[in-house]
């Protein structure tokens, strides 16, 4: 069955109406399942009081509906961010605001022109049903978002599958670690397969590492298809236009990449890249986009821009 994760942002107590409850911590999902098709909708629980859940959220998802139903400082922090991301987004306009205030909020932004729909539960199932999730290129991803013991089973992890076919019983990275684990077993929506492909939401159960040596933002995948390093460079950078608060070499800030938010002080910088030194190793794949975050600001989004990733000098 092909399974889509679409994240749902800009308002709370939206996506519990597409799907039933499962994991619950700073993001919440909610699980639809069909014979052919099954959605897994995420919203950031603990946003706007933490930003990083919003990051997690949008790094989960295949696709994006951003709700307006009210014009707020949280509303115009999530446009701030999503608009960095390349997620193919929908916006929601709830019955409270206007097309015209809408217009005025999201002017400059890449969803200025983009699609748009009333916030009407049943038009929006018909569309979220119509979703595939994104294909991408590669040997087996698996980006971990919850992990936990269970009693007899050990190590659990839990996570979609973003690129090739995992396979029960195969070895993988736990990067940005060195340790290698066994897929002991799998589980597609609490149904065992020997095997799970793009876009399947899985649960494996891992043989090799203790539950507590697993966190969100590890990456399941075979032993040389990613970078694990902590010198780190940022290219192609993008500021957040909002973001009000200058920054520049010697700044303490945070990096978004993937699912992993991880604490980081800005080098050299200019206009175009900076030099990034990580508290600890990160997983990535070389251009990789990720996001710094100034979770000081106090004024402003606390999106400061984007980067794509590349190692960094030794």
């Amino acid at each position: 069955m092909a399974g889509v994760t679409i994240a749902i942002v800009g308002a709370r107590d939206i996506a519990k109406e597409f799907g039933k409850k499962g994991s619950a911590s700073d993001v919440t999902l909610f699980n639809q399942v069909a014979e052919d098709h099954v959605i897994t909708c995420v919203e950031p629980t603990n946003f706007p009081e933490k930003v990083p859940p919003l990051f997690v959220t949008l790094g989960m998802a295949d696709r994006c509906l951003l709700v307006i139903d009210q014009l707020s400082r949280s509303i115009a922090e999530t446009i701030a961010v999503a608009d960095l991301y390349d997620l193919p987004t929908t916006v929601v306009l709830g019955p409270a605001v206007g097309e015209e205030e809408v217009d005025r909020l999201l002017k400059g932004t890449r969803f200025e022109s983009g699609p748009r729909s009333a916030l009407d539960f049943p038009a929006l199932r018909q569309l979220l049903d119509s979703w595939s999730p994104r294909v991408e290129a590669g040997p087996v991803s698996v980006p971990i978002d919850h992990a936990f013991p269970v009693k007899g089973v050990g190590a659990v992890a839990l996570g979609v599958v973003r690129a090739g076919t995992l396979h029960a019983h195969e070895k993988l990275r736990l990067w940005p670690t060195s340790k290698l684990v066994e897929i002991r077993s799998i589980q597609v929506h609490d149904v065992e397969v020997s095997e799970a492909s793009n876009g399947d939401r899985v649960g494996v159960a891992l043989k090799g590492v203790d539950p507590d040596e697993l966190a969100r933002g590890q990456v399941l995948a075979p032993e040389g298809s990613l970078h694990a390093r902590a010198s780190l460079r940022g290219t192609d950078l993008v500021p957040c236009r909002y973001h009000r608060t200058p920054w520049g070499e010697g700044a303490q800030m945070h990096l978004s990449a993937g699912l992993q938010v991880v604490p980081v002080s800005v080098g050299a910088r200019d206009a175009k890249q900076t030099v990034l030194t990580a508290d600890r190793a990160v997983a990535f794949h070389p251009e990789q986009r990720a996001y710094l975050l100034d979770l000081s600001s106090t004024t402003g989004p606390r999106i400061a821009a984007r980067v794509a990733l590349q190692d960094g000098p030794d």
